[in-house]
């Protein structure tokens, strides 16, 4: 199984909403189309989205413009890494996007990865972050990107 562990994209402070209800900032639309065509790129396109309930969860799954199935969870907003991991362990995709939150999603990441990535921001996982991880080779990391390396 391959499991994509992804951090929303930056979401919009000041639009005055409840934490949940916040959209995506322009920035954090931005970061999730090129995030969507990185993934394809890359050949990591999930059978099967798991993705917070919150506004900018659904917001960066709808923006990476992906031919994936989805289900949308109440449980995944702020959820701990325990939390998401059942999640993941309830769903039998071959490839497994999970959409979340910090510090659930990093936490989670750092928690089932052999060998972190030698990349500086895997430790702080910024909005956008996103590891894929091979999880029949015990939690090998494929590939690791934030938006800022997309340019």
């Amino acid at each position: 199984m391959k499991l994509i562990l992804m951090r929303h994209c930056k979401s919009d402070w000041s639009s005055g909403l409840a934490d949940e209800d916040r959209p995506l900032n322009p920035r954090g639309r931005k970061a999730a189309v090129a995030l969507g065509g990185w993934l394809r790129a890359q050949a990591h396109v999930p059978t099967h989205a798991l993705v917070s309930s919150a506004a900018r969860t659904r917001e960066t799954f709808d923006l990476l413009a992906l031919d994936t199935p989805v289900s949308f969870h109440d449980a995944l907003y702020l959820a701990e890494p325990g939390t998401i991991l059942d999640h993941v362990k309830a769903n039998p995709s071959q490839v497994l996007l999970v959409v979340g939150h910090n510090p659930g999603i990093a936490e989670l990441a750092d928690g089932l990865v052999v060998d972190p990535p030698d990349h500086g921001r895997f430790v702080d996982y910024p909005t956008g972050a996103t590891t894929v991880l091979d999880m029949a080779a015990g939690g090998k990391v494929v590939d690791f990107i934030t938006p800022h390396d997309l340019g």
